[in-house]
């Protein structure tokens, strides 16, 4: 289970971490979430993903200001760096990643 807590812990301790927010009755999340969890994967190995399901864990939505869904949240070296909802292509959030993350970990 997710909470607050081990999430900002999550994002502390690694370089690169995304939250997936989505919930079970959101069709997009469910076509989009395996899409993209296979193009981080590919292109950027340090990548941590935490999903949360925002239909029972609302608070962790609230606390990150994620009101809509599918809203991914990118933390590069504990900040935030990069926030998409809703339409997004999963081409555009490896090219927006794709550029920092390497610095980072050059």
């Amino acid at each position: 289970m997710n909470t607050i807590k081990n999430i900002e812990q999550t994002i502390k301790e690694n370089l690169a971490v995304m939250l997936y927010f989505s919930a079970p009755t959101c069709n997009v999340c469910h076509a989009l979430k395996p899409k993209l969890l296979e193009a981080i994967d590919k292109n950027f190995k340090e990548f941590t993903v935490i999903s949360i399901d925002t239909s029972i864990e609302q608070e962790i939505a609230a606390h990150f200001s994620v009101f809509a869904i599918p809203t991914i949240l990118v933390f590069l070296d504990g900040k935030e760096f990069l926030r998409k909802s809703r339409h997004m292509s999963v081409d555009e959030v490896v090219r927006e990643i794709k550029r920092p993350y390497e610095i980072m970990m050059s």
